[in-house]
């Protein structure tokens, strides 16, 4: 996949070795997300890095600046097709620069897996989330995008903290 552009000075593409920290730092900087959340989507990236397409975490970071030499991560996205269906796929992960939120990245980044699964004839796409208040601003942004809760599953992740799933059809 060929980088696509976000705004003038913003591009998505495909994550490489160098990103990996730039990453790191990002995602350490998200305030829902717990060190174990971290390390996971870590491993997902290293996945990535090590096989690219056959490790199945399809992933892509955003970045911006008008100097090659200068540009910076903003954003991420990690999704891939569900085991054992035809065209679904599922979210692991996306995140944006917390300095950088309510500014379109997330959308951009949400907008772009869903362009890039139906190149790849995906039909459906799947999201999980927690229940917990501080991830309601999480849920009003699938919503905005156009994402349904499509179950609730009570007390997954711990006592009152729901598994929420999410769908869009493409």
């Amino acid at each position: 996949m060929q980088a696509a552009p976000v705004k003038a000075t913003e591009t998505i593409r495909p994550m490489v070795a160098a990103d990996r920290e730039p990453l790191r730092v990002l995602l350490e900087a998200v305030s829902n997300f717990t060190r174990e959340e971290v390390e996971t989507a870590l491993e997902l990236v290293d996945e990535w890095l090590k096989t690219g397409e056959k490790s199945g975490y399809l992933t892509y970071v955003q970045e911006q600046g008008d100097d090659p030499a200068a540009r910076r991560i903003t954003g991420y996205v990690c999704f891939g097709e569900t085991p054992l269906t035809v065209g679904t796929f599922d979210l692991y992960w996306v995140a944006v620069d917390s300095a950088l939120r309510s500014r379109g990245h997330g959308q951009a980044l949400l907008k772009f897996a869903e362009a890039e699964i139906k190149n790849r004839g995906g039909r459906l796409f799947m999201i999980e989330t927690s229940s917990q208040p501080t991830y309601a601003g999480t849920v009003a942004f699938y919503e905005k995008a156009g994402y349904k809760l499509a179950a609730r599953i009570q007390e997954f992740y711990n006592e009152r903290d729901d598994k929420l799933i999410f769908s869009k059809k493409l």
